[in-house]
């Protein structure tokens, strides 16, 4: 039972003049219907997941308006569906995470922007850069300038992020070009409302067939010839339409300044910025909390292609700009800067002169830089106070930080209590205690966790589902073999061709342990192409599945994997065994462990509502809980070093010859038995017990459990007695 979008749903069908309450990203979401979309597509990813989920979820609604949804195998695959606007008037949207989906979508998109699009086609990108990210730090931008791509980024406010969506369709189609909407991590989770429109039902889609296909135009391929006429079309036809349009429906704002003093000075901002720059001027005075600025402000929601002519008008008669581009390359500035010279304005443009040359531009950060940039241009009265501002809230910082009188630990992030990927990073360490250290190619996706300690496992992390791929050299010339760890996830997304068919093509020699939890984890839980119905669950619960639920198994077998192993992944024994003889086997070839168990989280979503449903009917409910003998441990905590699970930690010890705290078992433990497992494959102390709390017991179960209590009553009073 995956996560439920139901109430978001029902917010889909919203008609004119109602109210849209909620998340940036679910509005746009609402905004793709409202445009007349035909068909969405997309992989899912931090911060853009909720959309692809909500829409696959609302199938039923959508087969209503004859919208198809894809749940594709991976961006490129998402991209090329954009392939059917090039021919046909048809609107089309797309969705992955940042720029590690639009790397691997780069292929399709590049083919795909140069014929350019009939039909409005619509990209929209979680632009995962910052303090938040989960990924390398770069941004869109680049991709959209080297393929002729527009590019917007709006300013985090929901009606302003449902115009551009609107806009976003109308602009591919007045310029025959493909859009790109980058939305921030704090844009897909604003919480606002909006005024909504009808949902609109396109004119071509699956439940509107067309007549019949389009006529062949070699013109229409990105094909040589054919490509050499549409380089000129991008920047001699296209890139004007789009500017023109971008003008016409002013697209981007102008924030009025209300303060002469500072006429004579300019802020461009990025869109995505917008809301972060007005709290920090609002912070050194600079505006107030409702927004009103004291200086004037240009407001970029299409940050490419710029309109030369709005430029010029905005830095014409003024003293100084400054520019604020998060991130490196300095595009924009570059861009402006190259402007200004050529049509001889004087005004002086600055940017990361007074801004960080790389990293997320916080509120601290903008507040820092503007005031920096607004004294040294001009110094009118109060600014004083507001760097005096800036200096108290340092002062507050540091003093803070004083009287913690020691630094606060880092707390990374990790796999989720009971995670069923944690106890196959306890096999290996404890094999790498038997055989030594081994080279580990580590990937993208929970188990990336095993990165930080207690494991410390991974010499390299290139991309999703290229584990196994990044670890091809490293074979020739490394003793004992290599470990690659993939997930089901990257498996499909990139895994199966990329790495294990390139080494059985190579004649590769490796290992690969591919850690099948049932589902896309890390994005949210989505299901896979091997997700099975029943067969993942009763593998979780113990049981064996069928072998038409393991289509991994019959994929390898199929491509020709001889060596390969199926191990349950909470039998800490079983996976070290098995990982002990892929390493050690006189065999050459590849090496496959497939460690199986169900994602913790969906298992709990499944099983919770069941027992809250059993105890309702007062019926038999058993739980699983693990706990510590207090006299038995002995505190040296190896438990803990090679399990990592949050639920144990340490405690002191009631025996005070105990210098040492103990181990213990916290609330929130869910019954997985990983520290008992550890405990006994790694010859640990016998310190770990296993509890079974029973609600709503059976007469039998009751009795038995007072004859217990009785019996030991007695023998622990006359144990006191003697």
């Amino acid at each position: 039972m995956e996560r439920s979008f139901s109430k978001e749903i029902e917010s889909l069908r919203l008609g004119a003049g109602e109210v849209f309450e909620g998340e940036g990203i679910l509005a746009v979401t609402k905004a793709l219907l409202q445009s007349g979309v035909s068909y969405v597509g997309g992989y899912p990813g931090s911060p853009v997941s909720h959309l692809l989920d909500v829409m696959v979820q609302a199938r039923d609604y959508l087969d209503e308006l004859g919208v198809h949804v894809e749940a594709c195998g991976n961006e490129a695959s998402a991209a090329a569906m954009l392939a059917a606007s090039i021919m046909y008037p048809v609107r089309g949207a797309v969705t992955w995470k940042s720029i590690v989906g639009t790397n691997v979508a780069s292929d399709a998109l590049a083919n795909l922007s140069s014929p350019g699009v009939m039909g409005g086609a619509l990209i929209v990108v979680g632009e995962d850069y910052g303090e938040g990210a989960s990924v390398v730090q770069e941004r869109g931008q680049a991709f959209a300038m080297k393929s002729a791509v527009w590019l917007m980024d709006p300013r985090p406010d929901l009606p302003t992020m449902v115009r551009m969506v609107e806009h976003g369709f109308r602009m591919s189609e007045a310029s025959n070009t493909v859009v790109m909407m980058d939305l921030r991590i704090r844009a897909c989770h604003l919480n606002g409302s909006f005024i909504a429109s009808d949902n609109v039902a396109p004119k071509i889609s699956s439940r509107a067939l067309a007549s019949q296909p389009a006529g062949f135009d070699y013109s229409r391929l990105a094909h040589p010839p054919a490509t050499f006429a549409h380089e000129k079309l991008k920047y001699t036809a296209r890139m004007p339409a789009a500017q023109a349009y971008i003008e016409s429906a002013e697209l981007n704002e102008i924030i009025a300044g209300s303060d002469e003093a500072y006429r004579g000075i300019g802020l461009i901002v990025q869109g995505g910025l917008t809301n972060s720059l007005l709290r920090a001027m609002a912070l050194a005075g600079l505006a107030d909390f409702e927004g009103n600025s004291r200086i004037d402000i240009l407001v970029l929601n299409v940050v490419y292609p710029l309109v030369p002519d709005q430029l010029v008008r905005f830095c014409a008669d003024r003293q100084a700009v400054l520019m604020i581009e998060e991130g490196q390359p300095a595009f924009i500035e570059s861009e402006l800067g190259a402007l200004l010279h050529r049509q001889g304005i004087k005004a002086a443009l600055h940017g990361k002169d007074f801004l960080p040359m790389g990293g997320e531009y916080t509120v601290d950060v903008l507040r820092e830089g503007v005031v920096g940039f607004v004294a040294d241009v001009c110094s009118p009265a109060g600014l004083d106070e507001a760097r005096a501002a800036i200096d108290d809230v340092r002062a507050l910082v540091r003093k803070a930080g004083e009287s913690l009188g020691t630094m606060v630990p880092p707390r990374p992030p990790g796999f989720c209590i009971g995670c069923p990927e944690r106890p196959v990073f306890s096999a290996m360490k404890l094999v790498e205690r038997e055989l030594g250290r081994f080279h580990v190619s580590t990937d993208i996706g929970c188990h990336s966790f095993a990165t930080f300690p207690p494991f410390s496992f991974g010499n390299s992390i290139l991309g999703y589902g290229m584990s196994l791929a990044s670890s091809a050299a490293v074979n020739s010339f490394m003793l004992p073999r290599t470990v690659a760890v993939m997930g089901d996830g990257g498996f499909w997304h990139n895994g199966l061709l990329s790495g294990v068919g390139s080494s059985l093509f190579n004649r590769g020699d490796g290992v690969l342990i591919l850690l099948k939890n049932g589902y896309t984890a890390a994005t949210g839980t989505q299901e896979l192409v091997s997700t099975p119905t029943t067969g993942m669950r009763r593998i979780a619960e113990g049981a064996s599945a069928t072998s038409s639920d393991m289509t991994i198994e019959n994929t390898l077998r199929g491509l020709g994997v001889k060596w390969m192993t199926t191990v349950h992944n909470y039998q800490v024994d079983k996976v070290r065994s098995a990982l002990r003889d892929a390493l050690t086997a006189p065999e050459r070839g590849l090496k496959v462990i497939i460690a199986e168990g169900e994602c913790q989280l969906e298992r709990q979503r499944r099983l919770k509502p069941i027992m809250a449903e059993r105890l309702r009917q007062n019926l038999r409910v058993v739980r699983t809980r693990y706990g510590v003998d207090e006299d038995t441990c002995t505190g040296d905590h190896s438990c803990i070093r090679l399990s990592g699970c949050p639920t144990l930690t340490v405690a002191p010890s009631s025996d005070p010859l105990k210098t040492e705290p103990v181990a213990k078992v916290i609330d929130g433990c869910v019954g997985c038995g990983l520290c008992g497992e550890v405990a006994d494959a790694a010859v640990l102390c016998p310190s770990f017990y296993r509890v079974d709390v029973v609600s709503n017991a059976g007469w039998f179960e009751r009795l038995s459990d007072r004859l217990r209590r009785a019996v030991i009553l007695m023998m622990t009073s006359k144990k006191v007695a003697a």
